[in-house]
């Protein structure tokens, strides 16, 4: 069975990003196994459109390879998008949540209109805490390699979870990734 809109599709893969590093090597940013690969239902959106058009039609065991440039993954590093926030914007109950809020972690955040984003944590200091909303590979080329392990009809559970909520499921976007930097493939 060919990859086409609405099916269940089954990857393993290592992204890769530019090292910056003089050479022109690769850095391995994520790697998704066959015990846990990425999942998605191709063509509902889940997935940035042009990782998607480069496994368009391919089958189970078919081998992968592809670059997508910044501009068709998830954008320029915009730098006003690290900011400074009150530390008093994370305490709890008076109490300053040491458990969620330190250098290095993502954490959830929501804007004043209700929109939710992540934000990685870059600096904690007596008043402030420094955030980056970018998302994490941005400004970044995404080098994909992989293979396609199943395509199939998605079960109704499968369907329900993308229609009940979207995002990345089954065990995709993140769940595999060996560096908290999100999945390269979510949209």
């Amino acid at each position: 069975m060919k990859i086409t809109t609405n099916k269940f599709v089954s990857a393993e893969y290592e992204l890769y990003v530019d090292a910056e590093t003089e050479g022109g090597s690769l850095e391995l940013m994520e790697r998704a196994t066959e015990d846990q690969p990425l999942e998605f239902i191709f063509g509902v959106g889940m997935m940035l459109p042009k990782f998607e058009e480069a496994l368009e039609g391919l089958e189970p065991g078919q081998l992968f390879e592809f670059t997508l440039e910044t501009d068709d993954a998830y954008g320029d590093f915009i730098e006003e998008n690290v900011i400074d926030l009150d530390r008093a914007v994370f305490e709890i109950d008076g109490k300053f949540d040491t458990e969620m809020i330190f250098e290095g972690n993502i954490v959830p955040l929501m804007d004043t209109e209700g929109n939710r984003m992540s934000a990685a944590i870059i600096e904690v200091t007596n008043d402030k805490v420094k955030v980056d909303l970018n998302h994490p590979l941005a400004g970044e080329t995404l080098h994909f390699k992989g293979k396609i392990l199943e395509v199939r009809n998605p079960s109704p559970q499968e369907l329900a979870a993308v229609l009940g909520g979207g995002g990345c499921g089954g065990g995709g976007c993140g769940s595999h990734s060996e560096k908290k930097s999100g999945c390269g493939g979510c949209g």
